[in-house]
C-alpha cells in the first residue's frame, strides 16, 4: 500500500505501509522518483530518473508540505 499524501503540480508524494521506519516520503514524477529523509532536516535520500533541477523542486514541494507529510506519517503509522 502507498498512500499518496499530497499532489502538487507534477508530484505526487507518498509512502509505503511495509518500509524502514525512519521518516521518509517519496515523490513521483513523470520522470522519475526520489527519496527524501525528513529529519534531522529534508535531505535527499535517492533518486533515479529526475534532474538536479527537478530533485531541487521536489524538494521544495516537500519542504512545503512537511506539515502535511508528518501528520500524515504518525496518523497511517500510529507513531
Amino acid at each position: 500500500m502507498a498512500p499518496t499524501v499530497v499532489r502538487d503540480g507534477p508530484f505526487r508524494l507518498f509512502f509505503f505501509s511495509r518500509e524502514e521506519t525512519r521518516i521518509h516520503v517519496h515523490v513521483a514524477h513523470p520522470d522519475g522518483e526520489a527519496k527524501f529523509w525528513l529529519t534531522p532536516q529534508v535531505d535527499l535520500a535517492s533518486h533515479i530518473g529526475l534532474s538536479a533541477k527537478q530533485c531541487h523542486e521536489a524538494q521544495i514541494v516537500v519542504e512545503a508540505h512537511i506539515e502535511e507529510i508528518r501528520n500524515a506519517w504518525h496518523h497511517h503509522f500510529g507513531s
